[in-house]
């Protein structure tokens, strides 16, 4: 599949225009014809994506000593039908650790673990969950997900030099939105309107306008005032929304139809209109204290319906289209937006628990979060080339449930939570890993690397410096030693991302994204080996906890930096490492803590 999209003259590019070439080349079939096949709208409304879900009644099986609720039944069944079997829950010391990464993308204390362990209440497990929902610690880290798919940044790529022209020096007020609309479990349908039309809803306080930085902290390219400027700003419009809450890639339909989903060169320009509609604008803000700030929004500008710009070239005007929802998601005859630029009635369209996809797609990405991978792998297409639900049935029940409890995202989570489908072990046969190599079936729970943000955060908190401050302080360079404060409130630039975040995968800010890559390079061992970061919270660590007693000090760093006393091997290795050096000892004591920040145990949650 090939979608084009013209850009400006300055950012195609030779090397672009020969790409584009070589692809006409070798696909001697490409059209790019705005009209360039018929879709058949009655058999498109088949595909599974555009079927409204249904609560699937959860099947029987053999193993209810292991089913712990509805969605245990339905991932047992797809295991009895492919010859595997669950795995049993995993340890308490290894559960615990899970929910706080999961929830709070922070790990517990020695002291925390302990006590969950020795507590024999029935109901700790849960009591647990819902002290770690209560944290604000907990929009935290559910804002680190969001921020990604909302491509969030603080200035543009194309900047020159320090023009502060191209910042968006108030970008962390958005942020803060985000982190306190998780905490308070604001229900999600809400969410997306709020973040499309805020100023458009009756009765919405001035405190959620901030919402709309979702669309006001979009790209600016240079020269504005051009056609063919602005056509790259809606697009962006048009893809983070479209890819966001539908998981559909909309903008592939800007010069043709789409390839291969219900989606036309109509629909794209019918979306493209309402963010023509739209302008992105510095709004003025009072502070409880009467003090005012700026916020970075968007507003309603002229109205206008475009016409399809035959092959993405704005001066090849077709037919005009009025502003509209997706065909594929309206019936017939899609209901044209009138409302001012139509983005309340494009956010009342997405968030109608009618539309098929938007629950299927919340839930999916959170089953993400929390397992690696969703039900369906491609997170962000659900259409014709994206991949088909592992377990649909399941799919549907919680997309359904998911609407019934409320658009609960708290709700949601702890269903998941309780299941034995999330509390199995990790450790598995090498039989069960090459017969379930992807654990498609999640017939164990896959291990895997922290994010950047949990590596830096959990460094932070076993050394004791982390500072849990005020969320609505502005961003702070990630690269400053100085800086103490969770990742999430680091600056995230689009022109140059942060040497550290980049190195551990963090996504492109220009663009949505909505699954982070998982790479194994030599730099990240150089960089826990060499980087002053590290070296300072490992210096920090035994400071903190060495003292005359050898023994005690080597068990106090194993408890601080991996929550659990040191094997009698371990104790044994770490005192004569101690020992053999004590030239130069306060080193010596730190390159152990440090073996243990960049140790596997600390960095990859089971």
């Amino acid at each position: 599949m090939l979608c084009v999209s013209f850009k400006q003259s300055s950012i195609i590019g030779m090397r672009s225009i020969v790409l584009l070439l070589f692809l006409i080349f070798i696909n001697g079939d490409l059209q790019l014809d705005a009209n360039e096949h018929d879709i058949n709208w009655d058999e498109a409304r088949e595909f599974w994506a555009f079927v409204s879900p249904v609560k699937n009644d959860p099947p029987n099986s053999n193993g209810d000593e292991w089913i712990r609720g509805d969605i245990d039944r339905f991932i047992l069944s797809q295991l009895e039908k492919n010859g595997l079997e669950p795995e049993t829950d995993a340890s308490s010391e290894i559960l615990i650790k899970r929910l706080f990464y999961d929830l709070i993308g922070l790990p517990p204390s020695s002291d925390e673990v302990e006590r969950y362990k020795e507590d024999t209440d029935e109901k700790k497990y849960e009591r647990l969950i819902d002290s770690l929902f209560a944290r604000p610690e907990y929009g935290e880290k559910m804002a680190s997900t969001w921020l990604n798919i909302a491509r969030y940044a603080e200035d543009q790529a194309h900047q020159v030099g320090n023009n502060v022209k191209f910042f968006y020096p108030h970008a962390h007020r958005y942020r803060e939105w985000v982190i306190k609309s998780y905490n308070s479990d604001l229900p999600y349908d809400q969410f997306i309107r709020l973040q499309l039309a805020a100023d458009k809803i009756e009765g919405i306080g001035s405190e959620d306008l901030v919402a709309l930085g979702f669309l006001g902290l979009g790209p600016q390219y240079y020269d504005r005032g051009r056609l063919e400027v602005k056509a790259e700003e809606w697009e962006d419009s048009v893809d983070v929304v479209s890819r966001g809450f539908l998981a559909l890639t909309v903008a592939c339909a800007r010069c043709h139809d789409h390839k291969y989903d219900p989606i036309s060169v109509a629909d794209y320009h019918a979306l493209a209109g309402i963010f023509a509609s739209t302008q992105i604008h510095k709004r003025e803000l009072a502070n409880e204290g009467g003090a005012k700030t700026l916020i970075h929004v968007v507003k309603d500008g002229k109205v206008q319906d475009l016409p399809i710009y035959n092959r993405g070239d704005v001066q090849d005007k077709g037919e005009v289209v009025p502003r509209a929802f997706l065909k594929i998601l309206s019936g017939e005859d899609p209901k044209i937006f009138t409302k001012g630029s139509g983005r309340l009635e494009l956010a009342e369209a997405i968030s109608d628990p009618q539309n098929p996809l938007t629950a299927r797609v919340a839930v999916n990405r959170i089953w993400q979060m929390l397992f690696g991978r969703g039900l369906v792998y491609t997170t962000s297409n659900f259409g014709y080339l994206g991949a088909r639900p592992t377990h649909p049935e399941l799919l549907d029940h919680l997309a359904v449930s998911f609407i019934e409890e409320g658009w609960s995202v708290k709700r949601l989570i702890k269903k998941i939570l309780l299941s034995s489908t999330y509390r199995q072990s990790s450790l598995v046969s090498s039989e069960k890993r090459i017969k379930d190599e992807e654990n498609k079936f999640y017939s164990y729970f896959k291990r895997r690397r922290l994010s950047a943000e949990m590596i830096r955060d959990s460094m932070l908190v076993v050394s004791g410096e982390i500072e849990h401050g005020d969320s609505g302080k502005e961003s702070s360079l990630i690269s400053d030693q100085k800086n103490l404060r969770r990742t999430v409130y680091g600056r995230i630039s689009r022109k140059e991302l942060d040497h550290y975040l980049a190195l551990f995968d963090y996504p492109d800010a220009n663009i949505h994204s909505s699954i982070r890559d998982e790479t194994v390079t030599p730099s990240q061992k150089l960089y826990f080996l060499n980087s002053s970061f590290v070296l300072a919270r490992s210096s920090a660590v035994a400071l903190a906890l060495v003292t005359e007693d050898t023994v005690s000090s080597v068990e106090g760093i194993y408890r601080r930096i991996l929550s659990r006393p040191p094997s009698m091997e371990e104790l044994s290795n770490a005192i004569g490492f101690i020992e053999s050096g004590k030239e130069k000892i306060k080193e010596r004591w730190s390159g152990l803590a440090q073996n243990l920040l960049i140790s596997n145990e600390f960095i990859f949650r089971d």
